[in-house]
């Protein structure tokens, strides 16, 4: 098949492949500004009317239970944990271990630094109380998002971890979802989608005796990112999600047909989902064409594979090796493929990626699924500033300073100067009462 090419020499030279260039790197992830507006309506009505408004809501727009319960039991939960395929149980298992793994490398360290003698400061860390995670279901359940928000909570040593998810369309939850969250030890599971979801979690249920949380993880629609997006003040959030991204940075090295694969298996997630092959090597860029075509003809889902095609796929040809390791900064792509030679010497250079994976026997649905990294990631150029979903994500570091008098002294003479250079007077007396006699 033919895609669609963006020739990066041509930017100096021509305006308008230039501002493509700009419009690429500065996507955003932002909803449209009605669904923003339309999650606030939703989040006002579930703020004010609890559980009957997230019922209303779910019957109104989708994801509700068939008896229209917002609550799944422990037991439901373990019933569809115990009759899982014994081949699906085993490999959610796996992938609770290996993201456990990862995840405890990444559990914060309390640490007291002593800045002068009698100036002490301990930087604790601390578990969040409550955390909310979002997890895909309806027609598209994903048990690995769901596990790649609960597992690192247990780790980090969460009290209650809360999942909202919704019900497909018949009102059926998907039992493969509901046994992975027996098996990551899910507390409580809400059966609610979109910005509904969120609310409920932000703002609890207080019929069915469900606390607000304090942070809300996890990808979802531009409903969900849109209502993550509004109840930030009154909880925390991770990072608003966009559609799901894959680039592969390739040259002559690389085989056509495991790129064209990676391309396949992230496109297949939507035709919102951009597929891009960045490289130098004209002759591969040919081949990748043709090795998609070849593929398609046989892909189990081909109308969706070729409308993602289609609408967001793009081959970028560079001029050389460091104008492409350029742009990919400048895009900072979700997933990122990396089959180049002197890899690691690109690798070091590749700074802005949710999520690289490096040589030709890392394909990134090896990271969906069970090398342990998370694959809740930065989107829309994100990747510029924020990371991927982790330990840390799940609690917060309180400061706690002890000082002595002597300490104290030392400090003194800063602090009661900035103080009054500031004209904050009160602020210098409280440090000069602490050293008058008379008292």
């Amino acid at each position: 098949m033919s895609l669609r090419r963006l020739e990066l020499a041509r930017a100096a030279t021509d305006p308008s492949v230039a501002a493509e260039i700009r419009a690429l790197v500065r996507r955003g992830v932002v909803p449209d500004q009605r669904v923003r507006e339309g999650a606030r309506v939703i989040l006002a009505q579930v703020k004010a009317g609890g559980d009957a408004a997230v019922r209303d809501a779910n019957a109104r727009f989708g994801g509700a239970r068939s008896d229209g319960s917002l609550l799944v039991t422990r037991s439901e939960m373990e019933d569809a944990s115990d009759a899982l395929p014994p081949r699906i149980r085993a490999g959610l298992e796996q992938m609770i271990a290996n993201i456990r793994r990862f995840a405890e490398t990444e559990l914060p360290q309390t640490r007291t630094t002593v800045i002068v003698p009698g100036v002490e400061i301990e930087r604790r860390w601390a578990p969040l109380a409550r955390v909310g995670v979002y997890a895909p279901g309806g027609s598209a359940a994903y048990p690995s998002s769901l596990l790649m928000g609960v597992v690192p909570a247990r780790v980090a040593g969460v009290g209650t971890v809360v999942v909202a998810s919704p019900a497909d369309a018949k009102g059926a939850l998907n039992r493969t979802l509901l046994g992975a969250a027996a098996l990551a030890g899910v507390d409580v599971f809400i059966v609610a989608g979109g910005a509904q979801a969120v609310g409920a979690m932000a703002y609890g249920l207080p019929e069915a005796g469900v606390a607000p949380v304090d942070r809300i993880v996890g990808p979802g629609n531009a409903w969900v990112t849109a209502a993550k997006l509004e109840v930030f003040g009154e909880c925390g959030i991770d990072l608003p999600a966009g559609p799901s991204e894959v680039m592969v940075v390739a040259d002559a090295t690389a085989d056509p047909v495991h790129v064209a694969a990676d391309m396949l298996s992230q496109a297949e997630h939507g035709p919102d989902s951009p597929a891009l092959l960045v490289t130098w090597d004209a002759e591969l860029a040919a081949a990748v064409e043709a090795e998609l075509g070849r593929q398609l003809a046989t892909a189990a889902r081909r109308e969706i594979l070729e409308r993602s095609l289609g609408q967001g796929a793009l081959i970028v040809v560079a001029p050389d090796r460091d104008t492409a390791l350029g742009f990919v900064n400048d895009y900072a792509p979700e997933h990122l493929s990396v089959v180049v030679e002197d890899v690691e010497e690109a690798v070091a250079r590749l700074r802005n990626a949710g999520s690289l994976f490096v040589g030709p026997y890392a394909p990134e649905s090896a990271g969906d699924y069970a090398s342990g990294a998370n694959h809740v990631l930065p989107t829309g150029g994100l990747a510029r500033s924020c990371g991927a979903l982790a330990t840390e994500d799940y609690g917060k570091f309180v400061q706690i300073q002890r000082i002595t008098r002597d300490g104290l002294a030392s400090i003194r003479d800063a602090v009661e100067a900035i103080s009054e250079a500031e004209g904050l007077i009160a602020h210098k007396r409280a440090v000069e009462l602490r050293f008058e006699d008379a008292r």
